[in-house]
C-alpha cells in the first residue's frame, strides 16, 4: 500500500507540533481522504474512518468551546483513542493543556495550522492524492504531440526511442524515454514522467545517451503529461490482418484504466514520426466527435441505398414499357 510519511507533511505545510512528537516519527498516511470530525465529536461514529488525517475547523472549534470541561476530555478522548494518524487545528487555534496532555497520553499528534480550514484541506488532499495515487512503472516512451499525451509501446529495438528523437526535432515534447513512470489519479487520469535519474535523456543506439534538453532546448521537454493514446509499434508480420479502416476500436488497459490504443506494424520506409503525429489530430478528432472511418462508412451506405433505388426505378420502367 502506498504511504506518505507524517514528518514529510509536517514540513511540507510547516506544522506546529502541540503534542505527541514522539509518535511523529514512525506514522503512516495510507488513506488520501481528509475528514473533519464534527459528527464524532457530538458522539455519531456510524462509518468513522479513523485512517484518516482529522483537521478541527472553525464549527468543530465552537462546538467544543460550549462543552463543559469535563465533556470535552470525554469527546476529545474517544476521537483519539480510534488511532487516528493525526489530528490538525486549522486557523491557529490553541489547545489548553487538558487538550495538549490528553494527545500525549495517547500518543496522537497533535498538530497545529495558520491556513483556514478548506484551504488546509484543499492542499491536503492534493498532496495525498499525488502521494498515495496507485503507480506502475513501464517500459516505454512518452511524448507531447499536440497537447495529446502519446504513450509508444513495443519490443526493444522496434524504434521507440528513434520515432520520440524524431518527433522532439518536429517541434513536440519529449517527457519521458525508456522507462516511464504511470500514476492514476482519483479522477481515473493517468500521469506519466521520467524517473529523477534519466529524466529529459534518451539513448539512441549507435550514439549513446542525449540530453534532449541540452540539445533542444527547455521547449522540447516537459515534467509530466497525461497519457491520453496508446500507440503499439511492432515490426511487420506478412501473415498479420492489420485494421485497415481505422473502425476497430483497440484500448490498452494501465491501472485499471482503459486507454484508446493503435498497432502500428514497423518496416523499412514508413515514417513513423508523421504517423504519430497524425494519429494525435486522429485521437483528438474523435474526442470532438468526428471519426473520418465512420464518415467513410455512412457514404458507402448512402451510395449503396441510392444505388438500390435507382435499380428499383429502372426495373418499375422496363415493366412499364
Amino acid at each position: 500500500m502506498e504511504a506518505i510519511s507524517l514528518k514529510k507533511i509536517i514540513e511540507e505545510f510547516d506544522l506546529k507540533i502541540w503534542a505527541g512528537e514522539k509518535a511523529i516519527e514512525n506514522k503512516q498516511i495510507h488513506s488520501l481522504e481528509v475528514m473533519r470530525p464534527g459528527l464524532q465529536i457530538a458522539g455519531h461514529y456510524a462509518h468513522f474512518v479513523p485512517e484518516r488525517v482529522q483537521v478541527i475547523g472553525n464549527m468543530e472549534w465552537a462546538f467544543l468551546q460550549k462543552l463543559s470541561a469535563k465533556e470535552r476530555y470525554k469527546a476529545l478522548e474517544k476521537l483519539m483513542s480510534c488511532s487516528i494518524p493525526c489530528l490538525i487545528l486549522a486557523r491557529s487555534y490553541k489547545p489548553d493543556s487538558d487538550f495538549i496532555e490528553l494527545a500525549e497520553s495517547l500518543k496522537v499528534p497533535l498538530l497545529g495550522s495558520d491556513l483556514a480550514t478548506s484551504l488546509l484541506i484543499s492542499k491536503l488532499f492534493e498532496i495525498l492524492a499525488d502521494k498515495l495515487a496507485p503507480r506502475t512503472s513501464l517500459h516505454a516512451v512518452l511524448v507531447e504531440v499536440y497537447g495529446e499525451g502519446i504513450l509508444i509501446l513495443g519490443d526493444s529495438g522496434v524504434g521507440k526511442s528513434e520515432t520520440a528523437l524524431e518527433i522532439v526535432k518536429r517541434g513536440h515534447r519529449l517527457i519521458a524515454d525508456d522507462l516511464v513512470e504511470v500514476r492514476r489519479l482519483a479522477d481515473g487520469s493517468l500521469i506519466g514522467r521520467a524517473p529523477d535519474v534519466i529524466r529529459h535523456l534518451i539513448e539512441i543506439r549507435g550514439l549513446g545517451i542525449l540530453d534532449i534538453k541540452e540539445i533542444y532546448g527547455v521547449s522540447s521537454v516537459k515534467p509530466e503529461e497525461q497519457i491520453h493514446c496508446v500507440i503499439k509499434l511492432e515490426l511487420w508480420d506478412e501473415e498479420k490482418e492489420y485494421d485497415r479502416s481505422g473502425l476497430e476500436e483497440e484500448v490498452h488497459e494501465i491501472l485499471g484504466v482503459k486507454v484508446p490504443a493503435i498497432t502500428i506494424p514497423v518496416r523499412p520506409g514508413r515514417n513513423l514520426a508523421v504517423i504519430v503525429e497524425v494519429a494525435a489530430i486522429n485521437f483528438r478528432q474523435k474526442k470532438m466527435g468526428y471519426n473520418a472511418a465512420l464518415e467513410l462508412a455512412k457514404r458507402l451506405s448512402l451510395t449503396g441505398r441510392d444505388q438500390v433505388v435507382l435499380e428499383a426505378k429502372s426495373d418499375y420502367q422496363n415493366e412499364g414499357q
